[in-house]
């Protein structure tokens, strides 16, 4: 079972996703943050000690699925982040981002997501992935922010397509639309 958790900023996502695996305690929460300053690592502890200490915790951007363990539930916590690095990653050098690299991205990104969620399948476990719907807001004015959130926008597509259910989170309120 592959469920896919998006909405704004703050909305609860991450907090509604982690109360689906409350009483559960073989779980692994796939965390893709990068710890790079003082704020990030204070998101970063908030987000620790609001997990229960028996769920193990794996921290990466690439090979997602050496996640996979004994373990039977997973929480990618987040997708968003996921995509901001890999981006990154393949980007950072550049002040426009042409549309074969682009492409590029997204299939980085896509594969990443796609080869978790097959093997994820393939054991017969629980997969939950965090979202952030980046489209709902103005059109950024920068080059790489609105290609960030046009890349972000067609994986949160594919990765929905992917997924059994789909639930959406408005002021911390799940709206199930899978």
């Amino acid at each position: 079972m592959i469920t896919l958790i998006t909405g704004g900023a703050r909305s609860g996502k991450s907090t509604y996703a982690e109360s689906l695996y409350q009483d559960k305690t073989d779980v692994v929460y796939i965390a893709t943050s990068r710890i790079e300053d003082s704020e990030m690592a204070d998101r970063v502890m908030l987000h620790k000690s609001s997990r229960p200490a028996s769920w193990r915790t794996y921290e990466g951007t690439y090979k997602l699925k050496n996640a996979i363990g004994q373990e039977s539930y997973y929480l990618l916590d987040c997708m968003t982040v996921l995509s901001s690095n890999i981006m990154f990653d393949l980007t950072k050098d550049m002040t426009q981002i042409d549309i074969k690299t682009q492409q590029t991205v997204e299939k980085t990104i896509c594969c990443e997501l796609i080869d978790l969620m097959e093997a994820i399948r393939e054991q017969d476990k629980h997969l939950i992935l965090v979202t952030n719907e980046v489209g709902l807001s103005i059109v950024p004015d920068h080059h790489i922010s609105r290609v960030y959130r046009d890349i972000l926008g067609k994986v949160n597509q594919r990765m929905a397509a992917l997924s059994d259910e789909v639930t959406v989170l408005f002021c911390g309120l799940p709206l199930k639309l899978k």
